[in-house]
């Protein structure tokens, strides 16, 4: 292995393109090759990031010798085929969230690495920045109370669904899958503990997808609400509630390199009872990050291939998360 950790990308779309554009600004990580199932689209891919190897198909990505780790962009019901087989290539794999269709899927994911050795990781890159682990620390000292509730949404609206793999219920689509599984792995990093109740509500696509879902989360400490939606605008913000104040980020899912901000508040006092407590003046705090956030991600991973440094998603937690969101769709009749 190289000093840089050597990438092979399996998978061109959004996403695709976004990591490779990390990748070259991080301190640990190179980019190798690329796969697509169409040549052309690899080839144009390689060219926009300077790869040097652009095949066509994704088994030639794990023949690559030069590859050290792949990164899988795939639709979700592909995830569990091509990290397996990249396991049995011997190949690191950090594969997009959610890792895979059901906690099954899951398991048998993290029991392949393990047994060949290899480093998976769910792709959840929002854990690698700065910013969480400074709110983690404001909680952790208090500033806010006894946390009772989280609020979070993490919504977008796509224009013309058709043909788009996240209305596909085939290749795993839905709100919940796409971007729910943010809010709960968030709920469930703030709580650290699993929920041991839920409910959902959803409306269904004509295609079989969940389009928008709203869930409750408790917790034997807390509480968490968080809505998610494809055909919606919302404010895609989280809170974290306090019985003494409350921290708001107005950027949680992918905070910007610089000036990522957290701020500590306290509630205007309800006219029943203006003398509860004095409201305190907001605290804006600002944090900054080294580099572009999947290239924070690539290095994350790069020290957990060559440092053994802890993973940023444990396989413990991927499992945790796709046992809610397994609990969640089968609560309004999607299929696992």
């Amino acid at each position: 292995m190289s000093d840089r950790l050597r990438w092979g990308i399996i998978g061109t779309g959004n996403i695709a393109n976004q990591f490779a554009t990390g990748v070259t600004e991080s301190s640990r990580g190179k980019l190798q090759a690329v796969g697509s199932r169409d040549i052309e689209r690899s080839l144009t891919f390689a060219q926009k990031h300077n790869i040097p190897d652009a095949v066509g198909s994704y088994e030639a990505v794990l023949d690559n010798r030069d590859v050290d780790a792949v990164y899988i962009s795939l639709p979700n019901s592909m995830h569990c085929e091509w990290t397996l087989k990249a396991v049995d290539a011997g190949k690191h794999v950090l594969c997009e969230k959610p890792l895979a269709m059901n906690a099954d899927e899951a398991k048998r994911m993290h029991d392949a690495a393990q047994k060949a050795g290899v480093v998976l990781i769910e792709a959840f890159m929002y854990r690698c920045h700065p910013l969480l682990s400074a709110v983690q620390q404001v909680v952790a000292d208090n500033r806010i109370g006894t946390i009772q509730m989280l609020r979070m949404s993490f919504c977008f609206r796509i224009a013309n669904p058709e043909g788009n793999v996240r209305f596909s219920t085939e290749l795993g689509g839905g709100a919940l899958m796409d971007v729910g599984c943010y809010c709960v792995n968030f709920a469930r990093t703030i709580a650290q503990a699993e929920p041991i109740a839920t409910n959902v509500i959803s409306k269904i696509h004509t295609t079989g997808v969940d389009e928008i879902t709203t869930a409750s989360l408790q917790f034997d400490n807390m509480m968490a609400q968080f809505v998610c939606g494809m055909s919606l605008q919302t404010d895609n913000t989280a809170y974290i509630c306090g019985t003494e104040g409350y921290i708001a980020l107005p950027i949680p899912w992918k905070p910007p390199v610089d000036g990522a901000q957290y701020i500590i508040k306290t509630m205007t006092p309800p006219k029943t009872d203006p003398k509860a407590f004095q409201p305190q003046v907001p605290e804006v705090h600002s944090v900054d990050a080294p580099c572009h956030l999947y290239g924070m991600e690539a290095d994350a991973f790069a020290a957990a291939v060559q440092d053994g440094a802890p993973p940023f998603v444990s396989a413990d937690d991927s499992l945790g998360n796709m046992k809610v969101l397994d609990n969640l769709r089968q609560q309004i009749g999607l299929p696992l």
